[in-house]
């Protein structure tokens, strides 16, 4: 036998083996509990998310999905943990938008690659964002509200789940359009950020519907403007920022689910058929419907293509602010 023909044979053999030992591993797995890193703290609307989604997934696969909180960097902290470890199928993570769009524009630095360390198994949900204010701020609409930022240059402060968080991104395209200059806090998730609105540590902020409705309903602070291009389902009262003579300031919260990018093929299949399943479901779309989110199941391609068309976007947006990337 000739040493080219001997070669394409020992090839032929190494990929079907490499191809019976994922098809082995799918059959099997999983045979132990699964990590879900969630990168922000207990609370948020990221928290709220993966418990469900974790419940459904926990009941496909026979096996407990175990929901682990770990903020911090931006929501890149807990993405970083999910890309570096094991790539077994057994630690995943729910990231942000800012963790793949737009953290890899806003620092010099980055803990991982977001195009190349990270398997992408499918988009989870949709969520419109809103701007409300403390009590404390005089007005009940948007020009109301710039009005007094404006009479105020340089002594009111917005919170954020981080800098070069989507959430900071909008407050900072909120303040680029409407040329209000209200100081930036940052905090470490969107539930210490409500903490402190709601203590009176801040006056603003721009965060997911979810994890203000509460608040809203039982006024405790003031919706201002929803920054999505159509109402809140949840909030139908209160108007798009394109509603209130600003339709540049559009910003929607997404997230994903993720994990190390040589987590073998079939595993990663066998991941998303019980991700899929679970946002399919009647029980999950009743759910994220009662709080205006959307589930939005995907294939790895099309989750690659709708996270290129954010990090455009948002790329874009960081420019224009001129936001300083931080290490």
């Amino acid at each position: 036998m000739k040493l080219a023909s001997r070669s394409m044979v020992f090839i032929a053999a190494v990929v079907s083996a490499a191809i019976s030992s994922g098809t082995a591993l799918a059959q099997t797995y999983p045979t132990k509990p699964i990590k879900l890193i969630v990168p922000f703290p207990a609370g948020g609307p990221a928290d709220l998310f993966a418990r469900e989604l974790s419940q459904g997934m926990a009941a496909d696969l026979k096996q407990p999905v175990l929901v682990e909180n770990k903020g911090g960097v931006g929501g890149t902290l807990g993405v970083d943990n999910a890309a570096k470890a094991t790539p077994d199928g057994y630690t995943l993570a729910l990231n942000s938008g800012s963790a793949l769009v737009i953290q890899p524009y806003a620092r010099k630095t980055m803990l991982y690659n977001a195009d190349k360390d990270l398997a992408l198994i499918t988009l989870v949900v949709k969520v419109p964002e809103v701007l409300v204010v403390s009590p404390s701020v005089p007005g009940n609409t948007l020009r109301e509200v710039v009005a007094y930022f404006k009479a105020n240059p340089g002594k009111k402060s917005y919170g954020s789940t981080g800098p070069g968080s989507i959430t900071h991104l909008a407050a900072e395209l909120f303040k680029s359009e409407t040329g209000v200059d209200v100081l930036h806090i940052p905090y470490s998730g969107a539930a210490p950020a409500l903490t402190a609105l709601l203590g009176g540590q801040i006056e603003m902020v721009v965060l997911d519907v979810p994890v203000l409705m509460a608040q809203i309903k039982a006024g405790k602070v003031k919706a201002i403007a929803v920054t999505s291009a159509t109402r809140a389902s949840a909030i139908p009262d209160v108007p798009t920022m394109g509603e209130s003579g600003f339709p540049k300031v559009n910003s929607d919260n997404w997230y994903g689910l993720v994990g190390a990018a040589a987590i073998p093929q079939p595993i990663q299949q066998r991941i998303r058929s019980a991700a899929v399943t679970t946002l399919n479901s009647a029980e999950v779309a009743k759910q994220f419907a009662s709080i205006s989110a959307v589930a939005i199941p995907s294939t790895p391609e099309e989750f690659r293509k709708f996270v290129v068309a954010e990090q455009a976007k948002w790329s874009g947006v960081i420019k224009a602010i001129g936001f300083q990337p931080e290490e």
